[in-house]
């Protein structure tokens, strides 16, 4: 469901997809060819909330803001593995966010990072670019590989081929 909050409407880019079971509410734009996916919500209540092109928010995330003082911020082929919170933070492109994380208010992760299954980004920890970070809390672990860094293209690139399906079968179920 995409709808609006204090009379601020979601703004969509070209070709996004955001699954029926999804919330995406008041201050939130996705860029063209974002996609957020099953039982999602994307709250802009209290703060924005920027989703850049090609970044996906996948099934039973939670992005929300801290009022008036913290939007969150994902940038361009970001991949939000499923069950992750985002609260009030910034992800900078090309990063992996891994299932069940959570990266908290003022937090900023650099580009081309992974942030492992599980971690905890605490309020204002800076995570430097090509980092892999891991544990509760989170820790630098070491630099990502350069076949990692490939790896981070190839999961936005599938959930762009993924978002491309399910648009095309939503189109061909569509009753005219």
């Amino acid at each position: 469901m995409i709808r609006p909050f204090k009379g601020i409407m979601p703004k969509l880019g070209s070709r996004v997809y955001v699954d029926e079971s999804a919330q995406v509410i008041g201050d939130v734009e996705l860029g063209d060819h974002a996609s957020v996916w099953m039982n999602a919500v994307v709250r802009g209540d209290v703060h924005s909330i920027r989703i850049g092109p090609y970044s996906n928010i996948q099934d039973l995330c939670v992005v929300h803001v801290f009022k008036d003082q913290h939007p969150t911020v994902i940038a361009d082929h970001v991949t939000v593995g499923h069950s992750v919170t985002l609260h009030g933070c910034r992800i900078d492109s090309y990063c992996l966010i891994g299932m069940g994380a959570t990266i908290l208010n003022d937090a900023h992760v650099g580009e081309e990072c992974v942030i492992a299954a599980g971690t905890l980004i605490p309020e204002g920890m800076v995570v430097p670019p090509r980092s892999l970070v891991m544990g509760v809390p989170g820790k630098f672990r070491r630099q990502i590989t350069e076949e990692e860094r490939e790896g981070l293209r190839r999961y936005a690139a599938n959930y762009y081929d993924y978002k491309e399906t399910y648009l095309a079968e939503a189109a061909a179920t569509k009753k005219p």
